[in-house]
């Protein structure tokens, strides 16, 4: 080893340390301010679960309600919800120690075209909760409490209830991602708008087929989350072809 190779495998580890505390930092950063929302929600954890129930109860007949089956039911289900709230609230902070983490190793093209895809990705996902909210949920209820047997009488495990809304949640903000996803294999030349426009008619079969699957066994949640997904993918298309054309104008 010469001693241009020695000095400069010995100036690369400062470099790779300051990395990682820099990592640390970021981490312990996002942590810290994800506990922290967490830590002030607590206090409002059985209100808030209050208001995520609305959409089953406004459906409910008269005397149904949601009942804890598990003793310790009433603790941990508000709670749990209390930090998934935390999450969602604090998705843009931390996204953000991630951006600034990988930021200074980006070149300015990619930091213009990162952080855009970011913005919209979160504002795609909180879009997707809501619709699925305010939209879906009480639609989805409304079918359910109709077609209940006579004598059935329709009381939900609040845990039950809590995992089935976040898989509603996270079924829909993930959904709604589609142009970003679409963009971004644009960006990695994987796809062309052309390819993407001469696969519509495979796209909205496969939509209506993730429909399907991730949805729950009722048609009107499937064509609720189906059709939009058709919308978005028509919205992919055309950003994609506004970002495939950058280059060019460039």
């Amino acid at each position: 080893m010469t001693d241009a190779d020695h000095g400069a495998e010995t100036s690369a580890e400062p470099r790779l340390i300051d990395h990682l505390i820099e990592l640390r930092a970021r981490l312990l950063r996002a942590v810290a301010g994800l506990m922290l929302v967490f830590v002030a929600l607590l206090p409002f954890a059985n209100k808030i679960y209050a208001y995520l129930a609305q959409p089953l109860l406004a459906k409910l007949p008269a005397g149904g309600q949601l009942i804890a089956v598990e003793v310790a039911s009433p603790f941990f289900a508000p709670v749990k919800l209390a930090f998934f709230t935390a999450l969602l609230v604090t998705v843009p902070w931390l996204l953000y120690q991630a951006w600034a983490f990988v930021a200074p190793g980006l070149y300015q093209r990619e930091k213009r075209l990162a952080l855009p895809l970011l913005v919209s990705a979160v504002a795609l996902f909180y879009a997707g909760c809501a619709f699925a909210f305010y939209l879906v949920l009480p639609t989805v209820f409304g079918f359910l409490a109709k077609i209940t047997p006579t004598g059935v009488a329709m009381m939900t495990d609040i845990n039950a209830y809590l995992d089935f809304v976040l898989v509603i949640f996270l079924a829909f903000g993930a959904s709604f991602e589609l142009p970003v996803a679409l963009v971004i294999l644009a960006l990695l030349g994987w796809v062309t708008p052309q390819q993407l426009k001469e696969s519509r008619g495979y796209a909205v079969v496969g939509v209506f087929v993730i429909a399907a699957i991730i949805t729950p066994p009722d048609v009107v949640s499937q064509l609720m989350l189906a059709i939009p997904m058709c919308i978005l993918y028509e919205i992919g298309i055309i950003a994609a072809g506004w970002v495939a054309r950058k280059p060019a104008a460039d």
